[in-house]
């Protein structure tokens, strides 16, 4: 019985000798082996044959193929297994005094090697089968890889699964319709690159990818990007979207809870509007939209703070002369309770008020002076240079321009008025 991942085994006597160790695991084969005794049983009294040889915990790596043996019957003092499922635990021993620090473990295989280790701790015998005390072999770890580039159909593993310690996954002009779900599996994944392929939708649990920082779905046939997603674990931790060459034509809402991006290329999609809260997004520095249809920009992409901007080709309009007024005098209930919730920061969700008033809140209005708004505002249009957010701009069409329209809301007609200026 094998497990293949990353193992440190740290002594407990360094702290007190004022040393650390190195924090760092190495690639390694752990094996559940039985250790044949060197003369075959003879009989015991009263014709009783000897027993099993109890089994140990051998661990070999790349440098040291021969490895070493630990003892595990009535040997492990405690097992750490608070992140198995991230395919991560800690063995400690009573001797040697070391801790066996086990990860990027295949979290289920993970779980039945826990299981084993168990059983022969306690001197049980072991369903599984055990090896045997020889040196691994150089081609066990090939299993280790980290990367995996795939560019033709040919080359696609039909018949065996990716090597669960891949970081870095591309299959690209693949011919794929859908995420393969054995993808999903890789749970130390962090660039996916499904580019060039035809597929039409994302599974909600590429969210469950949790080590995920670049994603590349470029040149396929995406029509969406689901809530589901934006409300994942990739918040924490996608750093890199690319959904260039698509048929989206917008973003949801949410989309701006994705607050770890700094790198976005929405390039060459059917996008007719950008999401309302774009400005959210804090850490965003490579913003790359050309060759959409997009009229305007929303009021808050002017909080945004880029190093590079393109929007060349899209079909801006003309900032309109006269605003679009939409006052309610008095405000309704609604409007007021809407604005006292966003106002106050008040946290809400669908399991406390019905989910169509969460869709109201989510889309509120942001006024010039910074309260909200949710069915009465005054909306202008005006332009802005594109260089007060961004430091390099791609010009927005063949005359050199570098400014583009922006939407801005009013919470009443004084803001308008004391903001009149701007949209003149």
């Amino acid at each position: 019985m094998r497990l293949h991942c990353e193992v440190e085994v740290v002594s407990r006597h360094l702290p007190a000798l004022g040393l650390r160790n190195r924090g760092k695991g190495v690639r390694a084969v752990l094996s559940l082996c039985q250790q044949a005794p060197r003369t075959p049983p003879g009989p015991r009294a009263g014709g009783e044959r000897g027993g099993r040889h109890p089994a140990c915990l051998f661990i070999s790596t790349l440098k040291d193929k021969r490895g070493t043996r630990y003892e595990l019957k009535e040997n492990i003092e405690q097992f750490f297994t608070k992140f198995v499922d991230e395919g991560k635990a800690t063995v400690r021993l009573k001797e040697p005094p070391v801790d066996i620090c086990l990860s990027k473990a295949n979290s289920s295989s993970l779980k039945g090697f826990l299981s084993a280790v168990r059983l022969a701790h306690r001197g049980c015998d072991v369903e599984a089968p055990l090896s045997t005390l020889t040196p691994v072999k150089t081609s066990e770890f090939e299993k280790f890889k980290t990367k995996m580039v795939i560019t033709s159909k040919k080359d696609y593993p039909l018949s065996k699964n990716f090597p669960y310690s891949l970081e870095h996954l591309q299959t690209s002009y693949c011919g794929l319709v859908r995420v393969d779900m054995r993808m999903l599996c890789l749970k130390n994944l962090r660039k996916l690159d499904l580019s060039h392929n035809h597929i039409k939708k994302l599974p909600a649990t590429i969210g469950d990818l949790i080590h995920l920082q670049e994603l590349n779905l470029n040149d396929n046939h995406l029509e969406s990007f689901s809530v589901a997603l934006c409300q994942s674990t990739l918040q924490k931790s996608l750093r890199s979207l690319d959904i260039s060459k698509n048929k989206i034509k917008a973003l949801p809402v949410q989309f701006c809870q994705l607050r770890e991006l700094t790198d976005l290329k929405l390039d060459d999609n059917e996008l007719i509007r950008l999401p309302f809260k774009m400005g959210q997004l804090r850490n965003l520095r490579v913003l790359s939209a050309a060759r959409n249809k997009l009229p305007f920009l929303p009021s808050e992409f002017k909080n945004l703070s880029l190093e590079y901007l393109d929007l060349f080709g899209n079909t801006f309009e003309q900032p309109k002369v006269l605003p679009i007024i939409h006052l309610q005098m008095p405000l309704t209930l609604l409007e007021c309770s809407a604005r006292t919730v966003l106002y106050n920061r008040i946290p809400y969700g669908s399991h406390i008020i019905p989910f169509h008033l969460c869709q109201d809140l989510d889309t509120a209005k942001t006024c010039v002076c910074g309260r909200y708004s949710i069915s009465s505002f005054i909306q202008g249009t005006t332009t802005m240079n594109l260089h007060s957010v961004a430091h390099t701009v791609v010009l927005v069409d063949n005359m050199g321009g570098t400014e583009a329209p922006i939407i801005s809301y009013f919470c009443s007609l004084a803001c308008y008025v004391n903001s009149c200026d701007m949209l003149k």
